[in-house]
């Protein structure tokens, strides 16, 4: 298992719409690895693979992360089908460092994916998974925080990228 380069705003890759997984070959699987092992060494508890530049509908998850480790779930090709509630919640993402904000979110949700060997998973999610479950899967949607954030927020964290890119 490797640790992954994690793409940060405003790489293109962040911005795509990603394509489904078709099969689990042994590179997805690879991947699906890294992804696990990026996840926890970048002390996050979730990950997609557009953020490590691969524009597939694959997610890795773990609530209970990057400290104890104990309920790593892997979702290929997630649909959404019941969302209910309403929770605001202060979210950062990986790929956008030093940035945070309120975004609302469901707080109920009801994801049908597939699990890391093929097989057709549900899972009701409330609360903090949820909301990582939602907050990943923007990604696969070529979404990410600063798509929910005011125009003068979005505009600050641009300015202050470019100024480290700069550095």
């Amino acid at each position: 298992m490797a640790k992954l380069p994690i793409r940060t705003y405003p790489d293109p890759v962040l911005a795509q719409k990603a394509a489904s997984v078709t099969e689990i070959t042994p590179e997805i699987a690879q991947l699906i690895k890294d992804m696990v092992q990026t996840m926890y060494e970048s002390d996050g508890v979730g990950l997609a693979a557009p953020q490590v530049g691969h524009c597939l509908r694959l997610i890795t998850i773990d609530e209970t992360g990057p400290k104890e480790r104990k309920n790593p779930i892997v979702l290929l090709n997630p649909e959404f089908s019941d969302c209910s509630g309403e929770k605001e919640s202060e979210e950062s993402c990986l790929s956008l460092p030093t940035f945070t904000c309120k975004v609302k979110r469901s707080e109920f949700v009801t994801v049908r994916g597939l699990n890391e060997k093929g097989q057709a998973v549900e899972l009701k999610a409330e609360g903090l998974l949820a909301i990582i479950l939602q907050h990943e899967a923007d990604h696969l949607e070529g979404k990410t925080l600063i798509n929910h954030a005011s125009r003068l927020k979005r505009t600050m964290y641009a300015s202050k990228v470019k100024k480290w890119q700069k550095d």
